[in-house]
């Protein structure tokens, strides 16, 4: 899926109920309009609903979630097919499958969905009662999908997959996004390769900010960098000379520096009070400090905040968790990085049934509807 430049920031959009239909065209835009978008599908375009996509996914130069999908649906059917299907259900078939939460949480990746349904078969027809950020309860049959019972087997487990991973990393995102008020919570780029733009859309959808894409689009001055320049200040020389050589002030979104200790903060403000610097962010790396008692002391990152004094934005990092985020929410920075949003994220619990009465009898059972 070749998603535009204007889609690099979430956007909310009025979405009802209502069952989609797709059909090949043999149009291609990028032009959204109230109703329809258009996007390419490996050579071959398909119209998607817009109104699905109630918050828009971030964009990338080069990623493409179409060959993602296709790789994902190939690696089910391999080179002979789905062929318990072909031994059980006649080719024929039609039926209605109903997709259902196995616990609560904050539901996402229902666009995706749709485009892993359409691109198995477009004429199969899905509706949904909830849309991507929507609080689900356990047992709840939040959408449909109906057609040709081959093909909406074909595409479960790939559509469940992405679901689950986006839905346990939204409701994480969303415990975080609430517990760090007044600051914003940030993913990092530690995600599973090939889908950080899966998973840093599920971000945006849990009520997160995105941190940088990848390397290309932020400088992000870390430990590493500083060690090998010879301190905070020579880093920031260089890449100050780098961005003014290359006249890439204008391009890239933030240049930010990690700090370590006050003395180097200290540096960096002293460099920026005597230089045109594109300097923008400071973060504020593990400083915060872990207690025996599972409590964590902010006194060194409210000592960073008031030092720098608004001069720069400031992200605290290390030692983020949602037992600690709310304290370092109050020390004052503008935000706050966690990994674990998407390294560590539990999937949400959620099936698609033919049967759903049957599902939910076993549920209860085993207390997982």
């Amino acid at each position: 899926m070749l998603l535009p430049s204007s889609l690099s920031s979430p956007s909310l959009i009025n979405s009802q109920s209502a069952t989609r239909s797709r059909r090949r065209t043999l149009a291609f835009s990028l032009k959204l309009n109230s109703s329809n978008r258009l996007v390419e599908m490996g050579g071959v375009e398909t119209r998607i609903s817009f109104e699905s996509m109630v918050i828009k996914p971030p964009s990338h130069p080069t990623y493409d979630l179409t060959t993602i999908i296709k790789l994902a649906l190939s690696e089910d059917v391999g080179d002979q097919g789905d062929v318990t299907c072909m031994a059980t259900i006649p080719d024929d078939m039609e039926v209605a499958a109903h997709f259902l939460a196995k616990e609560d949480g904050i539901i996402a990746g229902i666009a995706l969905a749709e485009t892993v349904f359409n691109e198995v078969d477009p004429s199969l027809k899905v509706e949904w009662s909830q849309k991507d950020g929507d609080y689900v309860h356990k047992g709840l049959k939040f959408g449909k999908v109906h057609g040709r019972a081959h093909n909406i087997v074909r595409a479960e487990r790939v559509a469940l997959n992405f679901m689950q991973r986006m839905s346990g990393i939204a409701t994480q995102t969303k415990a975080m996004a609430d517990a760090a008020h007044p600051a914003l919570i940030l993913e990092t780029r530690k995600t599973v390769p090939g889908l950080r733009l899966v998973d840093k859309w599920a971000v945006l959808i849990g009520g997160g900010r995105n941190h940088r894409m990848g390397l290309y689009d932020m400088v992000l001055i870390k430990d590493n960098h500083i060690s090998i320049a010879g301190g905070v200040t020579n880093a920031l020389k260089s890449v100050d000379s780098y961005l003014e050589k290359r006249n890439l002030r204008m391009e890239v979104e933030c240049l930010c520096i990690e700090t370590r200790t006050m003395e180097e903060i200290k540096d960096v403000l002293e460099y920026a009070s005597k230089t045109n610097t594109s300097l923008t962010r400071i973060m504020l790396d593990n400083m915060v400090i872990p207690l025996d008692n599972s409590d964590v002391d902010v006194s060194m990152l409210k000592e960073a905040v008031e030092l720098i004094n608004g001069k720069f934005e400031t992200e605290a990092s290390g030692n983020v968790t949602l037992e600690t985020v709310h304290k370092i929410g109050l020390s004052g920075v503008t935000y706050i990085s966690s990994g674990a949003l998407t390294h560590s994220v539990k999937a949400l619990d959620i099936s698609l049934k033919i049967d759903t009465e049957l599902a939910l009898e076993v549920g209860r059972r085993t207390k997982r509807a």
